[in-house]
């Protein structure tokens, strides 16, 4: 039975600022070179960290993310105060100047167990083309392997699109080859920067989840966020069940998977807890509005004048998302509960977070295709 999300949230992103030294392509936060004055204080931040702490166990996991949460001063003193209530932190910072293996270090002291950094190419062409500075792919992986040696649970976040859609193979074997524990691909949402980067297709979101449920049989969890679709895929094949069928993407990302790697090594490592935008998950604005996540830019209350729990509990919006109340295609799907399809993207394509996804092939089935089923 898949684990019900009404009480409290799985995870809670705070966006600590919008500053960030870097410009990346697909930018969800539109990140700037400096903090805005108008960002979310200590003192606030320590309430918000105890509304959580005021929960049962287990409590939400705390992320704190940016723009680069590193440009915050009080980010120890935060995280300090986090641990001394029992509030489990994770960070996902910026891959700049400021992530040091001296710094790293001092995370590892006050506690941080679980990093996560992105990495959306296979080389520096498309990597450094995406995050908009020269030279960041090296640096990048550079990073991974300081984060591995200073003993962090490194998770990599990679934004799949048109331009890397044929690389995820060889960036899988990135992952692979540094031991990286956990790869998170993202599918774009049009937020942000985002909206001047070309998305990859329906067809290609199915053809690229069944190669991450291969991709997951090499020694690290596979997660998709805004794809909840890979959990629909994911079952099918758990079960046997023919789904929609796929095409010579997913041919040549398999073949290239198991040519670089050879055959799978693990048994399936794609977890199907059924979160979503406003379901399991709820994020904090730099400036204390609170959204079903940071890719849903509609805002529901503010910690300045209202509470994290009452907010994620009592708003009609999140109630109706928890109960997979959507429209179309995604209401009447029996994979409501267990996708329920991204609420983002459905509020980026019709202005509507409880309309269908359009990213799904169930909702926006191709004309015609060459079809094949996936193997393993």
């Amino acid at each position: 039975m898949q684990r019900r999300f009404n009480d409290r949230p799985l995870l809670v992103f705070w966006e600590m600022t919008k500053a960030c030294d870097l410009a990346c392509a697909h930018c969800r936060a539109d990140a700037q070179h400096e903090p805005s004055p108008c960002e979310l204080t200590t003192d606030e931040g320590r309430r918000l960290i105890d509304e959580m702490a005021a929960l049962a166990s287990p409590r939400p996991i705390l992320i704190l993310t940016g723009g680069d949460c590193l440009k915050r001063d009080d980010l120890l003193p935060l995280i300090d105060y986090a641990r001394s209530v029992a509030v489990p932190v994770a960070l996902a910072p910026s891959v700049t100047p400021l992530l040091t293996p001296e710094r790293m270090r001092e995370l590892r002291e006050h506690g941080i167990k679980t990093v996560s950094i992105s990495l959306d190419g296979m080389n520096a062409a498309t990597h450094d083309a995406v995050r908009g500075v020269p030279g960041h792919f090296d640096a990048t992986m550079r990073t991974l392997g300081e984060l591995k040696d200073a003993g962090f649970t490194v998770q990599i976040n990679t934004t799949v699109m048109a331009r890397n859609v044929e690389q995820m193979a060889d960036i899988a074997q990135l992952l692979h080859t540094h031991h990286i524990d956990i790869w998170e691909v993202f599918f774009l949402i049009s937020t942000g920067r985002g909206t001047d980067v070309n998305a990859s297709t329906p067809q290609q979101n199915e053809d690229i989840c069944h190669f991450l449920v291969d991709a997951s049989q090499y020694g690290f969890t596979v997660r998709s966020v805004e794809g909840p679709f890979l959990r629909r895929v994911n079952q099918q094949r758990h079960e046997g069940v023919a789904g929609p069928a796929t095409t010579d993407l997913y041919e040549r990302l398999h073949t290239r998977l198991r040519d670089l790697l050879g055959e799978p090594t693990h048994d399936v490592c794609a977890p199907s807890a059924a979160t979503r935008d406003g379901n399991g998950i709820v994020f904090v604005g730099a400036t204390g509005d609170v959204y079903p996540s940071g890719f849903l830019p509609l805002p529901l209350g503010n910690l300045r004048s209202g509470s994290l729990v009452d907010i994620y509990r009592d708003t009609a919006l999140m109630m109706s998302i928890r109960e997979a109340r959507f429209n179309g295609v995604c209401g009447e799907c029996s994979f409501r509960q267990l996708c329920g399809g991204s609420r983002s993207r459905a509020f980026a394509t019709s202005g509507d977070p409880l309309q269908s996804d359009t990213a799904c092939i169930l909702v926006s089935p191709p004309a015609t295709s060459e079809a094949s089923q996936p193997d393993g």
